[in-house]
C-alpha cells in the first residue's frame, strides 16, 4: 500500500490530487470502538497505557479513512511533571488542586525533560509508527502556553479567565515568568514527539479567544512564537490552531506555523487572505454541521472547497474538535465528500 503523504504535502503547500482531511478530536466517543475501550480504563490510564493509546488512535484511520493519524493524548499530559496535581473528575473535565496564583507558585513549577515526564507519549508514538508504516502520517500534539496556563491559574475550566486575566493585570512579572516556562515545557513536549516519530505537531490554543488582541500581543504572543521558532529547525511541518480567534488571526500567523488552523467563525477565503498564502490552512467546517443531513454536509464541504479555490496547502478539518454524540455514518460522509 504507497505511503499516503497528502497531508504533509498539503501542509508544505505542494499540490495534491485531493484535499486531505482528519479531524481534531477523532480518537474518541462518538466511535463505538473508542466507548468499548473507555468502559474497561479512566481516561489518564488510557493515556498512560501506550498499548491502548496507539489502539484508539488508530480507530479512525480504520474506520473512516482520514489522511492523518493523531496521537491519543490529552493536553495536559505535562502538568504532573511540572509538580502540579492533576484529576479528572467525573463529569467535569480537569481539575487542578493546586492552582498556581502567585509569583512564588510560578516558582515552584519544575522544568524536567519531556522523556521524565511523559515517556509513555513517546512509547505510544513509536508504537503508532511501527503500526501505521506505509499508510499516513501521525500527528503530534500539545497544548499552547496560555491554553495549559489558563487551566493551571484557573483550577478547572472557565468562561471568563477571571484569574488568568487578574494574574497578567496585577502580578504580570509573575504571569511572564509562568509563560517562560509552559514555552520551554511545550517546546520540549513537542520535540520529544517529533524524535519519536511523529511526523508533523500541532498546537492548540484552544482558549485564547477569550483575549483581545491588545492583551494577546503583550501577554500570549511572545510565548507562542517562542515555541514555534523552537521547533523551526526540527523538520515537521508546525501546525498552530487558535480557537475562536478570528479577530487575532494576523497575530497568530505572525506568532508562526507552517499552518494556521482557523474555526468556523470566519469564512475560510477571509481568513486565508488575512493569514497570508505563504501559509498553509486547516479548517474550517462547523463540528455541528455533522448533526446535519449527508446533503447539507456535501454542500458546507464543498463551499469551504471552493473557498479553498484548489490553491495548495488546504487541509480540511473541523472548526474544533468532533463532538461525542456525532453519527458515525456523518462523520464517514464528510470524509467521503
Amino acid at each position: 500500500m504507497a505511503f499516503n503523504d497528502r497531508f504533509l504535502k498539503a501542509c508544505r503547500r505542494e499540490p495534491v490530487d485531493a484535499t486531505p482531511v482528519w479531524l481534531m478530536r477523532q480518537a474518541g466517543r462518538y466511535l463505538k470502538e473508542y466507548r468499548d475501550i473507555r468502559a474497561k480504563h479512566d481516561f489518564l490510564t488510557m493515556c498512560k497505557t501506550p498499548e491502548v493509546a496507539t489502539e484508539v488512535t488508530l480507530q479512525p484511520v480504520d474506520v473512516l479513512g482520514v489522511d492523518a493519524a493523531i496521537i491519543f493524548a490529552d493536553i495536559l499530559l505535562p502538568l504532573e511533571g511540572m509538580g502540579i496535581d492533576l484529576e479528572f473528575a467525573k463529569g467535569e473535565g480537569p481539575v487542578i488542586h493546586n492552582p498556581v496564583r502567585t509569583k512564588a507558585d510560578v516558582d515552584a513549577i519544575r522544568i524536567i525533560e519531556a522523556e521524565e515526564a511523559t515517556p509513555y507519549v513517546a512509547e505510544a508514538i513509536k508504537i503508532v509508527r511501527r503500526e501505521l508504516e506505509g499508510r499516513v502520517p501521525l500527528i503530534g500534539f500539545s497544548g499552547a502556553p496560555f491554553t495549559i496556563a489558563s487551566y493551571i491559574v484557573e483550577g478547572s475550566g472557565s468562561r471568563d479567565y477571571r484569574y488568568a486575566k487578574a494574574m497578567m493585570y496585577e502580578a504580570p512579572e509573575a504571569w511572564h515568568g509562568l509563560m517562560e516556562k509552559l514555552a520551554e515545557i511545550v517546546t520540549r513536549y513537542l520535540r520529544m514527539q517529533i524524535q519519536a516519530g511523529a511526523q508533523a505537531v500541532q498546537m492548540f490554543d484552544s482558549w485564547v479567544g477569550a483575549l483581545g488582541p491588545v492583551d494577546y500581543e503583550k501577554f500570549v504572543m511572545p510565548y507562542s512564537k517562542r515555541v514555534m521558532d523552537n521547533l523551526a529547525g526540527d523538520g515537521v511541518p508546525r501546525i498552530h490552531f487558535a480557537n475562536n480567534a478570528s479577530t487575532l488571526l494576523e497575530l497568530v500567523a505572525a506568532a508562526g506555523g507552517d499552518v494556521i488552523g482557523v474555526d468556523w467563525r470566519i469564512n475560510l477565503d477571509v481568513a486565508w487572505q488575512r493569514i497570508g498564502y505563504d501559509k498553509a490552512i486547516q479548517g474550517n467546517l462547523d463540528p455541528m454541521t455533522l448533526f446535519g443531513p449527508t446533503e447539507c454536509i456535501e454542500e458546507r464541504v464543498q463551499d469551504i472547497l471552493n473557498r479553498a479555490g484548489g490553491r495548495p496547502g488546504h487541509i480540511f478539518n473541523l472548526g474544533h474538535g468532533i463532538h461525542k454524540d456525532t453519527p458515525v455514518e456523518h462523520a464517514k460522509a464528510l470524509v467521503d465528500a
